[in-house]
């Protein structure tokens, strides 16, 4: 069974039900700590009281700096969605780590953004190198992940879009929600990564919901993939794509068409001016709330509950 770790700004915590252990562990960043796992392991066995889990405040488990990689287009629903059929080429970018938050953090919408989007992925926390070259097999996974956490690859859509800028639009501070578990998982646990399901929902509204089986490429092909230019080391962190249901959907195949005709510049305007009648892009007021976890609960990565503020 996958062990869930929680982190604050006293240090870590094994949670146990409603309760939480403190993990005796002098680890400061999530590689040191998944280089103590025995200590993990002890307060996992440990039968003292512990603190209610509701007391404590959640940072993000994934500590800063690493390297913050994600898939695009990895869902095929999120492919529909976005306009795309056939194959899909398989795709990364990165995002600076400076953008992690915590789970219970605010989103910050900055004051040149209107349209702010969200994408709940699941999140690999590595466990060991990744060298250059490396090819990772599906029975290779416990190798290489030590851990699932919940990430929200919040966008702004009109930075991402006119400039094609992924690395700006993605990267302003709070824009990788992660938490508040890092679920740190033993080899028979990835069998059961294709039912792990996931939730987003805005203001109670149910915007996400798709299992691990609409994904397009699977973990260990994606390792693979970006093991041919990138190496990860513990502690780094890989998004793996969002399903469908984002507020932004490509236009129709005819205004799609009519778009092609025009200019840059004119087109984005007459596209988000048509975006601005779209009420599912976020707002200050709006909280977000994503979970991740299989139907028996073997595997269950918490809640995150983040709330969206503008800039001050």
């Amino acid at each position: 069974m996958s062990t869930n770790v929680l982190r604050t700004a006293d240090g870590w915590w094994v949670v146990l039900g409603e309760r939480a252990v403190p993990v005796a562990t002098k680890a400061v960043t999530t590689a040191e700590l998944l280089a103590d796992r025995q200590a993990v392991r002890e307060a996992a066995a440990s039968a003292e009281p512990g603190t209610p889990v509701a007391d404590l405040v959640a940072l993000s488990p994934v500590t800063t700096p690493c390297r913050v990689v994600a898939q695009m287009v990895n869902y095929r629903s999120h492919a529909r969605d976005s306009g795309f059929k056939g194959d899909i080429p398989p795709a990364f970018f990165r995002k600076a780590s400076g953008s992690v938050s915590g789970p219970g953090d605010a989103v910050v919408r900055p004051a040149h953004v209107k349209f702010l989007d969200y994408e709940i992925e699941l999140g690999l926390v590595m466990g060991a190198p990744l060298p250059i070259g490396t090819v990772v097999e599906e029975r290779d996974l416990p190798s290489y992940v030590a851990g699932l956490v919940i990430t929200n690859d919040i966008s702004a859509r009109e930075i991402q879009l006119t400039r094609t800028q992924f690395y700006e639009s993605k990267s302003y501070p709070t824009f990788t929600p992660t938490g508040p578990y890092l679920s740190l998982l033993e080899p028979q646990d990835f069998t059961h990564l294709q039912d792990l399901r996931l939730k987003l929902s805005v203001n109670g509204e149910l915007r996400q919901d798709r299992t691990l089986a609409d994904m397009i490429v699977r973990p260990a092909q994606a390792l693979t993939l970006l093991a041919r230019f990138q190496t990860l080391e513990a502690g780094d962190l890989l998004l793996t794509g969002t399903p469908g249901g984002t507020a932004l959907k490509a236009p129709p195949k005819a205004v799609e068409k009519i778009g092609a005709l025009l200019p840059p510049a004119v087109k984005w305007k007459a596209f988000f001016k048509s975006q601005a009648k779209n009420p599912h892009y976020l707002n200050p007021g709006d909280v977000i709330t994503a979970t991740i976890a299989t139907p028996d609960g073997r595997i269950d990565l918490g809640e995150q509950r983040t709330p969206v503020a503008n800039a001050n």
